[in-house]
């Protein structure tokens, strides 16, 4: 299976909690850390499993035990699998209300759609620390981690 190109619009405010404040805007949670990595283009689509180890390490935390939810890109269902079981991840936690195979794909916009649905899953079941990650041409992937204050 495969993720299918899909139209799409998104925009996503990022600024400090004290202009947020001033501005009587909700705070949605914190951009804690991000990452990047690569891997040979051959095997594009697999970055995510590098790059969520890595931004990982940036906060000294585990992925397998200290995340609550992860959002990770889904441009084919097998590199998203091997992502999940190369992290040794619970799918019980991955994409809990869908990924890209059933939304969609909308270049430009995934990233905004995959931020915002975590932050408010997050919100929903009161978790603390998620992670978003993608895939990108060429072999990078690319992994940010949030966390609810």
């Amino acid at each position: 299976n495969a993720s299918q190109l899909s139209d799409g619009a998104a925009a996503v405010l990022m600024m400090k909690r004290s202009r947020a404040r001033a501005l009587g805007l909700k705070v949605l949670g914190r951009f804690r850390a991000f990452a990047v990595s690569g891997v040979p283009p051959e095997i594009m689509g697999v970055g995510p499993a590098y790059a969520i180890p890595k931004v990982c390490r940036q906060i000294g935390v585990s992925p397998a035990t200290d995340v609550d939810l992860f959002e990770i890109n889904e441009a084919f269902a097998s590199q998203a699998k091997y992502c999940v079981d190369t992290l040794g991840l619970d799918m019980d936690i991955v994409n809990v209300n869908g990924g890209a195979i059933a939304f969609g794909h909308p270049l430009g916009c995934t990233g905004c759609r995959m931020a915002v649905t975590l932050l408010k899953e997050m919100e929903r079941r009161g978790a603390k620390r998620g992670v978003v990650s993608m895939c990108i041409g060429t072999g990078m992937g690319a992994a940010g981690v949030f966390e609810r204050i």
